[in-house]
């Protein structure tokens, strides 16, 4: 069995892969899934069944209603994220206040009055609609002097409202502001037959300051996790999710001699003292130019004769990602090579929108993840039968709130041992039936932190549920039928094929004009083909005048490494 060492570990996961073409791609997922088409009806089968079954038995929770009435079809809905994006962070009362009526006044929130099934959306839309309303400047004469007066008194108001709202919609994805509200509140879903993975919400750490923070954050936190953990196996305790760029200011590829240096020690500590508590600890997945130092992180934490005979390290694979599958195969071969057992939670992916930006800013050959749904469902599918065929080394963990992929899990499965998750505040209609269908484990994905840290996390909750193609909108939607909701990736792809992409990175301007060329700094080739060019002597410099120009010219050097790269002659008076 090949060894995938640090030494090749770069050349193992190429930029070629990174980029390749959604076709190819998806041509090669395919084949893994290998799924007849009579295997893929029963799926679909199963599926709307599992969707009528929700719809009939259990009521949507007041984040269903409110994101199915304010959805990001909506101008409204389009609103209210961009105040759930901003409004945490807006530290004085007159920039909250200018925020507030910008995004909230001229939009026709009346158009949802009565529209919603829950009477507390409803009652947000007659408080949206009054607000909206109030700061309504265009209206002449008394009337208008009345609504100036009326604005002025009521911004406190509003103000309050407005943020409570915004507080409101966070508690409902965070399961509690400390990890001691959090344990409490799980013990009611815990009498249920669930159990959680905790995650001590930041993003990454900018400060060194920022990373010690995060690291007594969850040593704290696997310190009180470790005290509920009283089952014999990390299957049946709780576990912990933690955040690579959390742990040190400087994480990525330009300092990895620093990164391994400086931060395997730290997550080696916490992984020691989660083995200890018998405890799950996952390593949480980031954007795509973070992978490969991950993988280098994780190979040399996990390689510490500390962490023998322990199944609970666990690695967090997105399955948008192109290079997904080669994830989990890596993944395997370092399990049988160091004779260890690891899980893998798959997910479908929290970052896309960025990573499209990231491509198109730096103008890439081709997109590191897939452009579209479909082939991110299709992607998911392939990928959980690969962990599912490698059961024997990895513990599968499925973190999905779509009906269809857990169908497919279940068809899949064949009694191999796994288990189902969800994010706390999603899913809980569809994972409530499947417990108990399957009578298999299911872990909630809980977020703890104040609202300072929520942010970055709601924002991505309200994308997610807030779109038109996802789960749980279309879920509430009456009007749109089960079996459409439940409908095969598969065969969605076929009748959509070549799938429709975005335009590649280089054409976002049209036939017109070439997006600029950039660079993968995160790929270990580019970065060698930029050192060995930086030997050329570039042109020199000199200012554009009207006649020759004259003055001093002075050597410029690359910073770097000292060496002159070519010469500018500024000009005289």
């Amino acid at each position: 069995m090949k060894q995938y060492t640090a030494d090749n570990l770069n050349k193992y996961f190429t930029f070629d892969d990174k980029v390749k073409p959604d076709a190819e791609s998806l041509t090669k997922l395919i084949a893994i899934a290998n799924l007849s088409d009579q295997d893929r009806e029963s799926i679909t089968q199963d599926a709307t069944r599992l969707v009528e079954q929700i719809r009939s038995t259990k009521s949507p929770s007041l984040m269903e209603h409110f994101l199915a009435e304010y959805g990001l079809s909506t101008k409204e809905g389009i609103a209210l994220m961009c105040l759930a994006e901003a409004m945490l962070r807006v530290p004085d009362s007159e920039t909250i206040d200018t925020l507030i009526e910008d995004k909230i006044a001229p939009s026709n929130w009346g158009k949802h009055l009565g529209a919603a099934s829950s009477s507390l959306v409803n009652a947000s839309s007659w408080a949206l609609m009054l607000t909206g309303s109030v700061l309504d400047d265009k209206h002449p004469g008394v009337a208008g002097v009345l609504r100036s007066m009326l604005k002025r008194l009521g911004e406190p108001v509003i103000r309050r409202a407005v943020s409570q709202m915004m507080k409101e919609m966070g508690r409902q994805f965070v399961l509690g502001e400390s990890i001691s509200q959090a344990l409490r509140r799980a013990r009611k879903m815990e009498q249920k037959g669930f159990t959680y993975s905790y995650d001590m919400l930041g993003e990454a750490a900018m400060t060194e300051k920022d990373a010690i923070r995060y690291r007594q954050s969850y040593s704290q936190a696997i310190h009180s996790i470790a005290a509920v953990c009283t089952k014999k196996t990390v299957e049946e305790n709780p576990g912990i999710s933690i955040k690579l760029s959390a742990l040190h200011p400087r994480y990525e590829v330009a300092q990895q001699k620093r990164v391994l240096s400086e931060l395997v020690p730290v997550v080696l500590g916490l992984a020691r003292a989660a083995k200890d508590a018998n405890m799950g600890f996952n390593i949480d997945a980031e954007e795509q130019n973070r992978l490969v130092l991950s993988l280098h992180v994780i190979q040399a934490v996990i390689s510490s004769p500390d962490l023998a005979d322990w199944g609970g390290f666990g690695v967090v694979v997105q399955a948008y990602g192109k290079r997904s599958d080669l994830v989990i195969d890596w993944l395997y071969r370092l399990s049988v090579a160091l004779d260890r057992k690891i899980m893998i939670r798959l997910v479908k992916g929290a970052y896309w929108d960025t990573e499209i930006k990231l491509a198109q800013t730096e103008g890439l050959e081709d997109f590191p993840l897939f452009t579209t749904k479909t082939a991110t469902d299709v992607s998911y599918i392939s990928n959980a039968r690969k962990l599912l065929d490698y059961s024997d080394r990895i513990y599968p963990q499925f973190a999905t709130h779509n009906a269809h992929s857990v169908a497919a899990i279940i068809k899949m499965a064949k009694g191999r041992n796994f288990e189902f998750q969800r994010l706390h505040g999603m899913g809980e209609r569809l994972h409530d039936v499947v417990l108990k269908q399957t009578e298999g484990r299911c872990r909630i994905y809980a977020p703890v932190g104040a609202h300072r840290d929520l942010l970055a996390y709601l924002v991505r909750r309200l994308l997610e549920n807030g779109a038109n193609s996802s789960f749980v909108n279309q879920l509430v939607n009456k009007s749109i039928e089960s079996k459409s909701i439940a409908e095969d990736p598969f065969l969605r792809l076929s009748k959509d094929n070549p799938p429709q992409e975005l335009s590649r990175p280089a054409d976002i301007y049209g036939s017109g004009r070439i997006n600029s060329k950039g660079f993968d700094l995160s790929d270990e080739k580019t970065l060698f083909d930029i050192c060995q060019s930086s030997d050329l002597e570039l042109p020199s410099a000199s200012p554009l005048t009207v006649t020759e120009p004259m003055g001093i010219s002075r050597p410029v050097s690359n910073p770097a490494s000292k060496q002159v790269i070519g010469h500018v002659l500024e000009c005289d008076e």
